[in-house]
């Protein structure tokens, strides 16, 4: 297989393609086929060695999100099996990395990817969809019947806190700078739309 590889800190100029052996799963382990890795802020953050949050051991490769196959399954694993069409959110630091043709994470952090969706839609799932749920809800505590603005409402994570907050019953309020996004914002659910370009 091949994999991208972070050897030290800094832009998009550290990150190597390059030939890697085949990862095996270990006991509650499974190996993705990738077949479309996420992209997200996070991961442009820890590449540049300055997130707080996170600075992995180097060498890594990068991407927690993907979309792809399963390859196969490690001991202990019941709920998946080779050929499974899925898509991964491995927030935690037992993943080999998505932007490599073949991911080894854990089973937990594997769902099933309804055939209706790309493996690209997949891929944007993970890291979106949890930033918008913690921010709706545990942080923000929504709930039935209230009324939330949410800025930026088309973007990777403003259009599934629009589903969620709509899902939930809340009066969706979004915001977006484009009429394209606009409209993207009103077909996701939200109630009213404004222009957060406008002057008023």
């Amino acid at each position: 297989m091949h994999k991208i590889e972070v050897t030290r800190f800094g832009g998009p100029d550290v990150l190597r393609y390059g030939p890697a052996p085949d990862p095996r799963p270990g006991p509650g382990q499974v190996v993705i086929r990738v077949h479309a890795a996420g992209v997200n802020p996070a991961d442009t953050y820890i590449r540049s060695g300055t997130y707080a949050f996170s600075q992995p051991d180097l060498p890594y490769t990068p991407g927690f999100d993907c979309g792809g196959v399963v390859q196969s399954v490690g001991c202990d694993v019941d709920s998946l099996t080779a050929g499974d069409r899925v898509f991964v959110a491995a927030l935690d630091s037992a993943h080999s990395g998505a932007y490599a043709e073949l991911m080894v994470c854990q089973a937990h952090t594997v769902r099933a990817l309804p055939n209706h969706l790309s493996f690209e839609q997949g891929a944007a799932i993970g890291v979106p969809c949890i930033a918008a749920y913690r921010a709706l809800f545990q942080r923000g505590g929504a709930r039935h019947g209230e009324t939330v603005l949410i800025h930026g409402a088309s973007g990777g994570v403003g259009l599934p806190a629009v589903q969620m907050a709509a899902a939930e019953g809340l009066t969706v309020i979004g915001t977006a700078g484009t009429a394209e996004g606009r409209r993207l914002v009103l077909d996701n659910g939200a109630h009213y739309v404004l222009d957060h370009s406008a002057p008023n």
